[in-house]
């Protein structure tokens, strides 16, 4: 584990894979940390630099005022970077990262080899939806949390792969618990706030959409919006809900894999 000084706290990240290889940056999904990649990391660290970091407001990463914006967390991003000498990266983010990464790509494509993003939509759910969240958790705080937490079970995964993994199911939904009450809402705020879908045909980065067959929260259809609003975006879809990197697994990791190591033999 590493900390960059951001000018108001502390942003935690961690770096694995061989020193001198491309870097690959892996952005968590709303309510969870980095150790939600952990299914990836060893394929990916055979052939890159896995930066994983916290998202302001999760994990052991600095809880400021709210509300944030995906800007904000963007340019979090390139202060990352920035702090270690990284010019340029291969990203990859779920939901709230793969919002992250439409940012990235729109904004600071000169940044980017490649961009993966994840169980995501230009624009995700209704602000109705994430304004009764936020007065939920800043209300009742913990006890909110692990509400949240049991809820997300059966949007996270499906129903089938919680009964077959319920340690893996555990593990990721025990991260909701312990995220911050003023951070998570905060970030509910970002991924409220947030809208692409006017803006994805600046993205000319290379780019893969991945999609999860069962996930109620981001459905396909946004993902295929975000491919045909791209051009030359790549598109995979996995039975999974969701957190299709961890239902998906090895099979997600592969298609990954596939689509990064092609951008780096052009």
């Amino acid at each position: 584990m590493g900390r960059v000084q951001l000018a108001e706290g502390e942003l935690n990240y961690q770096l694995d894979g061989p020193k001198g290889a491309p870097v690959l940056v892996l952005s968590n999904s709303l309510g969870t940390d980095l150790g939600m990649w952990a299914t990836q990391v060893p394929a990916f660290a055979e052939h890159f630099q896995v930066l994983r970091y916290d998202t302001r407001g999760h994990g052991q990463s600095l809880v400021t005022e709210g509300p944030y914006s995906i800007e904000q967390l963007g340019g979090d991003v390139l202060a990352l970077l920035d702090a270690l000498h990284i010019e340029r990266a291969h990203f990859c983010g779920l939901s709230m990262g793969g919002l992250i990464g439409q940012w990235l790509g729109i904004h600071a494509g000169s940044r980017l080899n490649s961009l993966v993003v994840c169980n995501t939509a230009a624009k995700i759910g209704e602000p109705s939806v994430w304004n009764s969240r936020i007065e939920t958790v800043l209300r009742d705080g913990a006890a909110a949390m692990a509400g949240l937490r049991d809820a997300s079970i059966a949007r996270w995964f499906t129903a089938d792969y919680a009964q077959a993994h319920p340690d893996q199911a555990k593990r990721i939904t025990d991260m909701l618990a312990a995220t911050s009450p003023q951070g998570y809402a905060a970030n509910c705020a970002a991924v409220r706030d947030a809208d692409f879908r006017d803006q994805l045909g600046a993205i000319r980065v290379p780019t893969l959409v991945i999609a999860g067959t069962e996930d109620a929260v981001t459905p396909p259809s946004g993902s295929h919006f975000i491919q045909e609003h791209v051009a030359g975006a790549e598109y995979a879809e996995f039975y999974a809900a969701h957190l299709s990197n961890v239902q998906a697994g090895d099979a997600f990791s592969q298609r990954v894999l596939a689509f990064l190591l092609a951008q780096q033999a052009v």
